[in-house]
């Protein structure tokens, strides 16, 4: 369990870098793989489909509303640029695989993650939120190993592969956030939370310039081979760096240890086992801030991530998949923007120039009203493709702010329920991810114009709306009465030895 006793501190493994970033970055290449395996499908699908076949059989449009949308004409319609060689995805694959089928697989992984969540964060608060990330990773880099042979048994069997990779995913965030609570000083976590949570958009970035690569000079089946092969050296790094609290840490300055549970508030390496106050979660104000803003956020990040790329070709006309720079760069400046943006705020609460509550708040609004305002300019941008690009990465590029938003916020509030708030919230959050392509597909197979695409930018403009006022008014960086039991508010006061601690151990870093 994670409340085994302390063990000796024998100095940080790496001279310089704090225990806490090897966590943290550790934790990002995790959120990476997870990621990455999650999206390859997506890429590999191209290669894996007979598409010449399937039409021939009239089985359908393999690649869905986009395609319907391209052959569309109106007098809104922009003009179609010319294809390149091969830009139609006309290599042929094994699979006959119809547009159903492929729905079916691609969308699957979420039944599993919308399931896994609140389970998970229930044995990483209980018994080890390390093992249980372990887990994650490994079953994805096990079902991505298997997916090859899957395929060739058939649908129903990669569909198995895509629901246990789900499961794996869903646990993710809940036993990250509880490494989080146990590990990452109150002035730090926005950074560490980006740190760790960044790690989604470069596993996505990579996944999709490496299986793309992959599937072109070695075949289809070498990106699940090639990157599940590659991911088990993360699986071994893990178990041997990583350790549920500081107190179970080995590899670790005693100075720092001090400086994170004192930052903490606890000396204690021991789990405390804690009964989920659902009935004072459920009538928080402040933790409904959080729930809103995670589901309406998430509609705006599967609209820019999943839907806007069928609108841009569909409607401007712009086959965006041709090149790879304008898929990738988007999340690259996310990345660099979340973190950029996480440092600055940390260092301004260290500063006392802003509290927790204000930091938070004004990430959400970075991640919210930015977003908002590319939608509205879409909607208006006419044919001009390129002011579109520029538009849609600036509206991923914000919502890199969400991690040192509202995704933090869970750990101000409870820190000691970090994991199963995240659950929760993320559970809602989920719903997203499935309906918002049901919804999309069916308003454009009626009408597949720039008029729908307004209703469907509209309606995720309202959330947005809805979200900023909400979280402005419930939002709070506070710690909730909730949180500890009577016995530890009436505890013994650690502030005189925190300060103390903190400023022996920034006076060590200094130096």
């Amino acid at each position: 369990m994670a409340g085994g006793g302390e063990v000796p501190a024998r100095g940080n493994i790496i001279p310089l870098i704090p225990a806490r970033y090897v966590l943290s970055v550790l934790s990002s290449i995790g959120m990476a793989i997870i990621y990455g395996l999650k999206v390859n499908l997506s890429v590999a699908m191209v290669a894996m489909v007979n598409q010449t076949a399937i039409k021939a059989t009239g089985g359908g449009d393999p690649h869905g509303p986009s395609v319907t949308l391209s052959n569309y004409t109106n007098p809104e319609e922009c003009e179609a640029e010319p294809l390149k060689h091969g830009a139609t995805g006309d290599q042929d694959g094994p699979f006959l695989w119809d547009a159903g089928s492929q729905g079916i697989i691609l969308s699957c992984y979420f039944w599993g993650y919308f399931v896994s969540q609140i389970p998970g964060a229930k044995v990483a608060e209980l018994f080890s939120a390390k093992w249980v990330m372990w887990f994650a990773v490994a079953i994805n880099v096990v079902c991505t190993l298997l997916t090859p042979a899957a395929a060739y048994l058939g649908v129903w069997p990669v569909v198995i592969m895509r629901v246990l990779e789900g499961i794996g995913g869903g646990v993710t965030f809940p036993a990250e956030h509880t490494l989080i609570a146990a590990w990452a000083p109150p002035q730090e976590r926005s950074t560490i939370s980006s740190i760790i949570y960044a790690g989604t958009a470069l596993g996505t970035v990579i996944s999709m310039l490496m299986a793309g690569m992959l599937a072109e000079f070695f075949g289809w089946s070498s990106i699940f081979y090639v990157m599940g092969g590659l991911s088990c050296i993360w699986l071994v790094l893990w178990i041997i760096f990583i350790q549920d609290s500081p107190n179970k840490q080995g590899l670790i300055d005693q100075a720092e240890r001090d400086y994170i549970n004192t930052s903490l508030g606890s000396s204690s390496g021991h789990h405390v086992a804690r009964k989920t106050p659902w009935k004072q979660i459920f009538t928080s104000g402040p933790f409904y801030g959080i729930l809103v803003a995670h589901f309406c956020n998430n509609v705006g990040w599967y609209m820019l991530l999943i839907e806007l790329p069928i609108y841009m070709n569909g409607v401007l006309k712009f086959a965006i998949k041709e090149n790879a720079i304008y898929t990738a760069t988007p999340f690259l400046t996310l990345w660099f923007f979340s973190i950029f943006i996480s440092k600055t705020l940390d260092g301004l609460r260290a500063k006392g120039a802003i509290s927790t509550t204000t930091a938070r708040k004004i990430a959400t609004m970075f991640a919210s009203i930015i977003p908002m305002c590319c939608l509205l300019a879409l909607c208006f941008i006419g044919c001009n493709k390129m002011a579109a690009v520029v538009i849609a990465g600036i509206g991923v590029t914000s919502i890199g702010a969400m991690f040192s938003g509202f995704l933090s916020n869970h750990i101000d509030i409870a820190p000691n329920f970090a994991g199963i708030l995240m659950a929760v919230t993320n559970t809602m959050a989920t719903i997203p991810g499935i309906t918002v392509p049901l919804f999309v597909g069916q308003l454009t197979k009626k009408d597949p114009t720039i008029a729908s695409w307004r209703i469907i930018f509209g309606i995720t403009i309202a959330l947005y709306v809805v979200e900023i006022f909400t979280y402005l008014a419930l939002g709070s960086g506070e710690e909730q009465p909730w949180n500890k039991s009577e016995d530890e508010k009436s505890g013994p006061e650690m502030t005189p030895l925190k300060d103390k601690a903190q400023s022996d151990y920034k006076t060590k870093e200094d130096a």
